[in-house]
């Protein structure tokens, strides 16, 4: 790397300091790199002379920043003023200044005191990196690898020097958020300030009472893994603490009244609320996981052998559109919902998290049977928070219409993904019914809905045809005055429909128009929820491409609004048999027997678009494989799902070799041999299974990364693959 300071100096050269000195050296980031400290710190900076950490060391401030064109203050917060003084009458507004606090708010405030202002060639930063040792002996130089650090530049904060700290930091190996100086501060106390508080107080509690009673002779693997921040630094933690009390003092309140509130549910033996609790802590823990430094904390890679054939019969999981739609109703029906064939999958599970947090107890999810006991349409209470979402677009967008029609506030969020995705497609027209939603200025979560609106029905015409925004009008429209009607362009899926007609509520629907009022009552019911056809089709295509294949899939659900990607193969020439018809809880569902066939390219017709508009990233592979050419038109919701899967699918297929051109609406794709390597699914499911399929047709190995968010939607994928004989292994870092 570029060197990109003459002169590096380091005031603290500690664990953090120390690791920033080793880094810049490593990387040659630095001519020369200085450390000061104190007289008391001479044995330190000693060893740190001595093992090439840094060049030289002074005690004199005037002495170690001459010439310096980057200062970076790694002492702990309570030192900065001191140190601010210290440098004050040798400031060089020439040089680039940062330091590595984990308080910002006080850090502006030293500076401001010193200096009279914050000095523009200040850029505050916070590693969120560290040990549980301390000295430069601990120091390492790969310490800020792939970790997170927050910027939080003042008002005044030059840009040069702002990019320059950016561009240092980068190649320290870290990956950069920048962040409001109150923000940060908050947002620290939550999630690294309060829990070394909880650990300090448990152990100090703990040891006290083993000084007579032995405890920690007792103490299992959860306790050390709980209590290992205890092992820090007391006197750094000691400075944090009392510099960001005014954000730790309302947390600890918080936490007190959610320790009385788990007192009092032991108190009165109340296991639903203490399960509800404990449930919701569980998926909120998976949360943090999944976000833990802007990645998922296992990072799952799919590796797939070329060639093979599929064989066999298997049933995959429950429709997850269902899953969705048997939550919000049954738990808005009056009586207990029995449901059969449940997704267990993180989309479905966070839809039916959301109502256990709005008071709806609901029992299981247990080899795929799911109890509701249902509240009304007018019983649902007051969440305690917000409601996440992790990264299904079908719960926010259809909970958008569902909530807005209640007399309680509500904040939807979700994962970095879903808080990518438009949301306006809903919230325009429900601002038509009178619903009070506020978004970001993008239009993307998080959503904050306002309680108490007085809805009234509209006659809405779908600009674009989408199931979800049309359930999310119906859902708002069974809490409105007056008729809410909605006109589709063109044929979407009709689950909710069927499943309001279902719980008995009525639903006119007469061409392409749905209409809704208020006058009904959802009564409870039994729901046998079919097989995902969105999650057959990976094994539709599959099955068709590749020699040898025969595959029965078991109990699909083949709502008419939802087979195109049966109509788009059969074009191509796939040959797939529709088996033993019939109807469960008002859905239809069939077996579907595929045998490997050649296939042809097609022009998809744009009729069939808004029935198979999940299944095209495992169109496009079928596509790839098929002999001429393929054309899509008329799919630009493609753009704005998970991922732009247009864009994504064509640099997949490029990769692999295939000519494949990606439009504005759709994608032009000249079938050919495929080829191997390795593809990024940019974290959709859909991506990472469509890739992994094309593995029976490549002449070479295919790498997918980034393929957690397969459990998203078919965490059985994996284990289905490998039974019908796609050579899949995965690996879990």
């Amino acid at each position: 790397m570029a060197v990109l300071f003459n002169k590096l100096c380091i005031i603290g050269v500690g664990l953090i300091g120390g690791s920033v000195a080793k880094a810049a050296r490593q990387r040659q980031l630095a001519a020369h790199i200085v450390g000061f400290g104190r007289e008391t710190d001479r044995p330190n900076l000693e060893t740190a002379l001595k093992t090439g950490v840094i060049d030289r060391f002074y005690f004199d401030m005037g002495a170690a920043v001459q010439e310096a064109d980057a200062v970076v203050i790694a002492t702990p917060v309570n030192c900065i003023e001191t140190v601010f003084t210290l440098l004050e009458p040798h400031w060089n507004s020439h040089a680039v200044y940062s330091d590595v606090g984990s308080t910002k708010g006080n850090v502006l405030a030293a500076a401001a005191s010193v200096f009279g202002f914050v000095p523009d060639n200040f850029i505050p930063a916070h590693p969120i990196a560290g040990g549980e040792q301390s000295g430069v002996t601990a120091a390492q130089e790969n310490l800020f690898d792939g970790k997170r650090l927050i910027i939080t530049p003042s008002t005044r904060s030059r840009p040069d020097a702002l990019a320059k700290i950016r561009a240092f930091w980068q190649s320290l190996g870290a990956r950069i958020t920048e962040m409001d100086v109150r923000e940060h501060d908050r947002v620290l106390a939550a999630t690294s300030h309060l829990p070394h508080i909880l650990a300090f107080a448990l152990v100090d509690l703990l040891g006290h009472k083993d000084e007579q009673a032995d405890i920690f002779k007792y103490a299992a693997g959860g306790f050390k893994d709980f209590t290992r921040i205890a092992s820090s630094d007391p006197a750094m933690w000691q400075a944090i603490c009392l510099a960001n009390q005014q954000e730790i003092i309302p947390l600890l309140d918080q936490l007190k009244a959610e320790l009385d509130k788990i007192q009092q549910l032991l108190i009165t033996n109340d296991g639903t609320a203490l399960f509800t609790t404990f449930a919701y802590a569980r998926k909120a823990r998976q949360r943090f996981l999944n976000q833990f430094e802007g990645i998922m904390s296992k990072s799952i890679t799919f590796h797939v052998q070329p060639g093979g054939s599929l064989n066999g019969e298997v049933r995959v999981p429950g429709d997850k559109s269902l899953s969705h739609r048997s939550i919000m109703l049954g738990s808005l029906a009056e009586g207990v919902t029995y449901v059969k064939g449940f997704l267990n999958a993180e989309d479905a599970l966070s839809t039916l998290a959301a109502f256990r947090a709005m008071g709806v107890n609901i029992e299981g999810p247990v080899n795929g049977e799911v109890t509701i006991h249902g509240v009304g349409k007018h019983g649902l209470k007051k969440p305690e928070k917000p409601l996440y979402l992790g990264n299904s677009g079908t719960s926010m967008r259809l909970l958008c219409g569902l909530l807005a029609g209640q007399n309680f506030d509500c904040t939807l969020t979700g994962d970095a993904s879903l808080s990518s995705r438009p949301m306006r497609r809903v919230t325009e027209p429900l601002a038509l019914m009178g619903a009070s939603i506020e978004t970001q200025p993008g239009g993307t979560a998080p959503l904050h809905i306002k309680g108490g609106a007085q809805l009234k029905g509209i006659d809405y015409a779908m600009p674009m045809a989408s199931a979800q925004v049309k359930s999310c009008l119906l859902l708002a429209g069974m809490y409105a005055s007056g008729e809410t009607c909605v006109t589709e362009p063109a044929p979407t899926r009709d689950h909710t429909e069927r499943l309001l007609a279902g719980f008995g509520y009525p639903v006119k629907r007469a061409g392409n128009k749905a209409t809704i009022t208020s006058a009904g009552t959802l009564t409870a019911t039994h729901i046998d929820v079919p097989s995902d056809i969105s999650s057959a089709a990976f094994f539709l295509v599959g099955a068709s491409i590749a020699e040898g294949s025969d595959v029965t899939l078991r109990h699909v659900g083949i709502n008419p609004t939802r087979t195109g990607v049966i109509d788009i193969l059969r074009l191509m020439g796939a040959h797939i048999d529709v088996l033993n018809r019939r109807e469960v809880g008002g859905e239809p569902v069939a077996d579907l027997r595929v045998v490997s066939r050649p296939l042809k390219g097609i022009v998809i017709p744009e009729a069939l678009v808004p029935l198979a508009i999940d299944e095209f990233p495992v169109v496009f592979i079928a596509a790839a494989c098929a002999a001429g050419e393929t054309v899509l038109t008329g799919a630009e919701e493609l753009r704005v799902k998970e991922c732009d899967r247009i864009q994504v699918m064509a640099d997949g297929l490029q990769t692999l070799g295939v000519d494949a051109q990606p439009t504005q609406d759709g994608m032009v794709i000249q079938g050919g041999p495929l080829g191997g390597g390795e593809v990024a699914s940019h974290g959709d499911h859909r991506i990472a299974m469509a890739f992994a399929i094309a593995g029976l047709r490549a002449s070479a190995p295919i790498t997918v990364h980034n393929c957690a968010n397969v459990n998203t939607s078919f965490p059985e994928f994996r284990d289905l693959a490998r039974q019908l004989g796609l050579q899949l292994t995965s690996t879990e870092q």
